[in-house]
């Protein structure tokens, strides 16, 4: 008999039979706690299943850490096989004429696509979810089966499973792993639960179309969202988010607060912005603009288009090319749609001679730019196809660049603080497989990076492979009250450009030297910050950022010239108000300011003209005592300091 080594990482060595399973070998090293908690383990950078045979390992020495139900890894685990339930419970419920493609989990839960003539409907999910419950309730065991790509194409074609066929076709491996629970199998790498049994908490979600392959000329098949938990409680707390989350939903309230519109006649990703959304993006400009001329940067203003050789000396054009548009001809000269704004600042740069004694030079723009982004995943002011950056390009010196990077790191912060945002995580991303520059450059940038967080004392983790072909990069991912990450914040450290458009500086030695050049966007796009914003709020937006701050209302027509004057006196005093003056009830007239988020309501009545004052409601429904125009403006614009304190 065979013997393997195995132990915990870290820990000590034991020798064990060939002939256990993955889960026999975890017994003899952890308690029997640990031992009911572990539903898998990871195995250098794989995951195992328990059931795995330690012989098929192929290693006489095995460290093994167990995945545990309580980790993110255990979730995703958990919900990957939770996604196997629901396909098992589809063909189950709706027969074999339902073909299967794929069913990964993500980041909330998972989904499953299917092929079916017949369209499900959201009437189908307890159907569904009642086939479900049965498979869980019988605890069957996900065994894996190891075939040869030819014997599993032979099975699945068989089965009628032409998609899984497909995705044969492709694989270069000589074998293939499969799971089969109960009578169901499906093609996967796995690991999965033990049993089904574990799923102790899960809900199917919602439906949505889905290309096969995301390539549009493929059939369109049917995506079921679900999700699933370890427990109950924590599937509730999410369910109670997912509501909170459709209330929030910006394209619902954008349309409601008449913030902006997305019309066909324009085009899909191509955003409108009505007054009061015009006016809140102006609020946030002007801040982001002091902020700016406060922290030494200059304002810039660049094209919208550009020579066509001016992507390709960026690279752009042999790196981005697939999110560009086509370009047009202009005078028999090619040009294009801008993606980017820093070969603009690269181009201010280059107007005259630079001298060591100018940096660092700190250069930002509002810089509209035009990215082709496929239909299926536009969303509202998520992701468009023409957005806003709020861009920014630093030059500096070897020297000057740790100090540049702690700069950009606090104004950054400071930013996304006044905008209620306080709890984030922090990406260092590497080099990707497609790059340009040399290696040293790369590890130089990289290392700055890594130092100015280090120092700064702000935690943060790696993301191998996930920068930009011309650097490294730090991400900041906001989040919401609901606890959502949001991608926001981008900074980078750029020696390429530099090089690639032969910039220089005249040092004090008198000699030619290459600046560094760092991208860095705070707010990311001002559609995409302006839609967490109003998710993150409900669109009740703090009263400095508030399009609408107050309107007035009236109780009847006798008092609409003192309304009038009280109207003139705060537009004048700087106040963001409107009057509804309608002969409407007054009870009416607070229900809509209410819903419409204005964070003061002014009342007006025969007492209130008498004495030269107006009452003021909250949009909580609490009342403050009356006071005069001028006592309202002194309140409005004491909270709007506090709101905006400066760093």
């Amino acid at each position: 008999m065979a013997e393997i080594s195995i132990s915990l990482v870290g820990g000590e060595k034991k020798l064990v039979s060939s002939d256990l399973t993955v889960g026999d070998a975890v017994a003899e090293l952890v308690s029997n706690k640990l031992r009911k908690q572990t539903l898998a383990v990871r195995v250098g950078d794989n995951l195992i299943d328990l059931s795995s045979p330690l012989a098929d390992l192929s290693d006489t020495r095995i460290e093994m850490e167990p995945v545990k139900a309580d980790s993110d890894e255990g979730l995703d685990i958990l919900r990957h096989s939770c996604a196997h339930i629901m396909a098992h419970a589809v063909i189950d419920c709706f027969g074999p004429d339902v073909k299967i493609a794929i069913g990964p989990s993500i980041a909330d839960g998972f989904y499953y696509d299917f092929d079916r003539k017949i369209p499900f409907t959201p009437d189908d999910f307890s159907r569904i979810e009642d086939r479900m419950q049965e498979i869980v309730n019988s605890a069957q065991p996900f065994e894996k089966k190891t075939l040869s790509v030819q014997e599993a194409a032979k099975l699945f074609d068989e089965k009628g499973e032409h998609y899984k066929v497909e995705i044969l076709q492709e694989i270069d491996d000589e074998n293939v792993s499969l799971y089969q629970l109960g009578d169901f199998v499906d093609l996967c790498k796995g690991p999965h639960v033990p049993h089904s049994g574990w799923v102790k908490a899960f809900k199917l979600i919602k439906l949505a179309g889905a290309y096969w392959r995301g390539d549009e000329n493929k059939a369109m098949l049917q995506r079921l969202y679900g999700t699933a938990f370890f427990d109950k409680k924590a599937l509730k707390k999410h369910l109670f988010s997912l509501e909170e989350a459709k209330k929030r939903d910006h394209r619902k309230l954008g349309k409601e607060l008449g913030l902006f519109t997305i019309q066909d006649q324009v085009g899909p990703g191509l955003i409108l912005w009505q007054p009061k959304g015009s006016l809140l993006r102006k609020l946030i400009e002007d801040y982001w603009k002091e902020e700016h001329y406060r922290n030494d940067y200059e304002l810039l203003y660049t094209p919208h288009i550009a020579r066509l050789d001016l992507w390709k000396t960026s690279g752009h054009l042999d790196f981005y090319g697939e999110n560009m548009y086509s370009s047009m001809d202009i005078d028999d000269i090619k040009y294009q749609l801008k993606p980017m704004n820093c070969p603009f600042h690269i181009g201010i740069y280059k107007s005259s001679m630079r001298s060591y004694r100018e940096f660092p030079i700190r250069w930002c723009e509002l810089g509209t730019v035009y990215r082709y982004e496929r239909t299926g995943v536009l969303h509202g002011l998520l992701r468009v196809r023409g957005f806003t950056q709020d861009d920014a390009h630093i030059f500096c010196r070897p020297d000057q660049l740790e100090e540049e990077i702690f700069n950009i790191l606090d104004l950054n912060l400071h930013i996304l603080e006044t905008f209620g945002f306080d709890k984030y995580d922090i990406y260092l991303s590497t080099r990707p497989e497609k790059y340009v520059g040399s290696e040293e450059h790369w590890q130089k940038s990289t290392d700055a990076l890594k130092q100015a967080l280090t120092k700064r004392g702000l935690e943060y983790q790696i993301d191998p492979g996930e920068g930009v072909f011309y650097g490294p990069k730090i991400d900041i991912k906001i989040k919401d009250v609901l606890g959502r990450s949001w991608q926001c914040s981008t900074i980078q450290v750029d020696f390429n450009l530099p090089e690639r458009f032969e910039i220089t500086y005249v040092g004090d030695d008198g000699k030619e030297h290459q600046p560094i050049m760092i991208h860095r966007a705070l707010m990311g796009s001002l559609e995409r910050f302006i839609g967490v914003l109003i998710e993150n709020y409900a669109g009740a937006f703090p009263l400095w950022l508030a399009p609408v701050q107050a309107r007035i209302l009236n109780i009847t027509d006798s008092q609409g010239k003192y309304c009038e004057k009280v109207y003139t006196d705060l537009r004048k005093a700087g106040i963001r108000v409107e009057k509804d003056l309608r002969n409407e009830k007054l009870n009416y007239k607070i229900r809509e300011a209410q819903l419409s988020k204005v964070p003061f309501m002014l009342v007006i009545g025969d007492r209130e003209v008498e004495n030269g004052v107006v009452t003021v409601r909250l949009r909580d429904g609490k009342n403050l005592p009356p006071m005069t125009s001028k006592e309202f403006v002194e309140l409005v614009n004491a909270e709007c300091a506090e709101g905006l304190k400066r760093n």
